[in-house]
């Protein structure tokens, strides 16, 4: 079991929340929902070429929740308050699940992304706790 959540965890995920409404990141979030369904790093680049806005969205949403993710594994933020409420983490994870390995070997880049992978797993392992069956229903409506 993680920490007991603080003040302070409370506050961080209020000013993440916030940075989530910023114009240009909300815009890539709505374009990375509707529009980001890559399933290899040939999809990706037809989809996201290099210098395109859809490149900028993706690495925009992506970064973001990497660095949200970066927090928790890091013990800054603490999971299981994030969990109820970080829902959007999990979605872009599964999102890019499948393209990772191949993302990771084009940029010679081993890290790209753990720290979202990381977190993804172990909110799954909660939710699963938590609510079983639920996470599968989500899988099967993001994925398809």
């Amino acid at each position: 079991m993680s920490r007991t959540a603080t003040y302070d965890d409370a506050n961080l995920i209020l000013k993440l929340y916030d940075m989530r409404r910023e114009p240009r990141l909300r815009e890539a979030r709505k374009w990375f929902t509707s529009s980001f369904k890559a399933k290899s790093f040939e999809e990706l680049m037809a989809l996201c070429p290099p210098g395109s806005e859809p490149n900028a969205s993706y690495r925009m949403v992506t970064t973001y929740w990497e660095l949200v993710a970066s927090f928790i594994t890091s013990g800054v933020l603490q999971d299981e308050l994030f969990f109820q409420s970080g829902r959007e983490l999990l979605f872009v994870w599964e999102r890019v699940r499948d393209i990772a390995p191949q993302v990771r070997a084009q940029i010679k880049n081993d890290v790209e992304w753990k720290n979202l992978e990381t977190v993804a797993n172990a909110y799954i392992k909660w939710w699963n706790a938590a609510s079983p069956g639920a996470y599968e229903a989500f899988q099967k409506r993001v994925r398809g």
